[in-house]
C-alpha cells in the first residue's frame, strides 16, 4: 500500500483492535458520509480490516460497500474498472496469489457484480480463488472446514456462477478463454468425485458459450447462457446416470436450457441475429477455440459425462462445425 493518512477516528479504531456496531455507525455518518473518495481512504479501511481482530457483524457489509463504491464509482469513468485499479485491488487483497480473507473475497466478487466493465484478468483471478480451495484446499474458502478439497459442492458452484454472471457486463458477453481454462482445471481435478449436479450444468453452459462463439454460432448473453434454471433440475443423485439419459434422449432439453429465450419473439430475434452473424463470419471462422477444445478433451482417456454432454450440445446446436472438432464430436451420438 501507499503511505496511509488516517483520520483520527480511523486511527483510534486501529489502535484499539476492536470494531463495535457503534464504530461502524460512526464511520458511516461522520468519516465516510461522502463516500470513500481517495485511494488513501480506501487503504485506511483495508488497514483497519487487517489489524482489528475483533470485528462486529456490521463491519464486513460496510467495508465491502465502501471499498466497492470507491473502485467502481469514484475512479473515473464511473462503472468501468481500469487495469490500474484492478491491479491495485489484486495487490491489496492478495497474499502469495490468494485472497487473504472471506471478506476480501466477497469484496472482489461484489466489485465484479457492480462494475459495468472489468478487465478479464480480474474475473479469472476471482475464479482461481475457488480453484485454489476446491483443488488444493487453500485460501479463505477453507476457513471453517466446511469445504472438502477434491469435490465441488453447491456453494462453490454458486460462487463460480456469481463471478461468471458478474463479468457479463458491457463488452463481456462471451466466456473468455482464461475463464474456461479455470473451469476445465476444476473439472479435471474433481471429475472422479461426487460433485453437486449443478456443477455439470454450469460447466456445460459456460464452455459451450466460449466454444460456440468461434464455431459460427451467435452465442446468447452470459445471463441467458448461464441462467439459474437448470437442465439438471430433475436430475437423480446419480450424475452419471442422468447424463446418460440426457445425452441419449434429452437433447432438446439441453439446447433449450442453453438458449432459454424469454419468449417466442425473443427466440426468433436471436435466430435472425445468429443467421446474420453466421453469414458475415462464414469465411473467417477462427479455429483457435476448436483446437483448444481438442487439446483439453482429445486425450486417450474416456470422456467425462459432462464433457460428453458438452460435445453433444455443440454437435447439435451449432450451425457451423469447424473440421478440427469433427473427430472429437464423432465420439458422441
Amino acid at each position: 500500500m501507499g503511505e496511509l493518512i488516517m483520520s483520527a477516528p480511523v486511527a483510534g479504531l486501529t489502535s484499539k483492535n476492536r470494531i463495535a456496531p457503534e464504530d461502524v455507525l460512526m464511520l458511516r455518518r461522520n468519516v465516510f458520509a461522502d463516500g470513500v473518495v481517495t485511494r488513501g481512504e480506501a487503504e485506511a479501511l483495508f488497514a483497519l480490516d487487517q489489524t482489528a481482530k475483533d470485528k462486529c457483524a456490521e463491519w464486513a457489509p460496510f467495508f465491502v460497500e465502501a471499498v466497492t463504491d470507491y473502485i467502481v464509482h469514484q475512479e473515473k469513468p464511473s462503472g468501468y474498472i481500469s487495469q490500474d485499479n484492478a491491479d491495485w485491488l489484486v495487490r491489496t487483497i492478495s497474499r502469495d496469489g490468494m485472497v487473504d480473507s472471506r471478506t476480501e473475497l466477497e469484496l472482489l466478487v461484489h466489485v465484479l457484480e457492480k462494475a459495468r466493465s472489468t478487465p478479464s484478468k480480474l474475473c479469472v483471478y476471482a475464479l482461481e480463488q475457488v480453484a485454489h480451495a476446491v483443488i488444493d484446499g487453500k485460501g479463505p474458502l477453507m476457513l471453517g472446514g466446511a469445504l472438502v478439497p477434491g469435490l465441488i459442492a453447491k456453494a462453490e458452484v454458486e460462487l463460480l456462477r456469481r463471478i461468471l454472471h458478474a463479468h457479463g457486463g458491457d463488452g463481456n458477453i462471451a466466456v473468455t478463454r482464461g475463464e474456461a481454462e479455470v473451469l476445465f482445471r476444476i473439472n479435471e481435478q474433481t471429475a472422479q468425485a461426487k460433485n453437486d449436479p449443478s456443477w455439470n450444468d454450469l460447466f456445460v453452459k459456460a464452455i459451450a458459450n466460449f466454444v460456440m462463439c468461434s464455431a459460427g454460432y451467435e452465442a446468447p448473453t452470459r445471463d441467458v447462457a448461464l441462467r439459474q434454471e437448470s437442465f439438471l433440475e430433475h436430475a437423480d443423485p446419480e450424475i452419471g446416470g442422468f447424463f446418460s439419459r440426457m445425452v441419449s434422449g434429452g437433447l432438446a432439453g439441453i439446447i433449450e436450457a442453453y438458449r432459454s429465450p424469454e419468449d417466442i419473439e425473443a427466440e426468433w430475434e436471436a435466430k435472425n441475429r445468429a443467421t446474420e452473424a453466421l453469414a458475415r463470419r462464414a469465411e473467417t471462422v477462427d479455429a483457435g477455440e476448436a483446437k483448444w477444445l481438442v487439446e483439453h478433451i482429445g486425450g486417450n482417456r474416456p470422456l467425462y459425462e459432462n464433457e460428453r454432454a458438452l460435445l453433444t450440445l455443440i454437435k447439435h446446436a451449432s450451425p457451423e462445425i469447424h473440421p478440427a472438432l469433427r473427430p472429437l464430436l464423432d465420439k458422441v451420438a
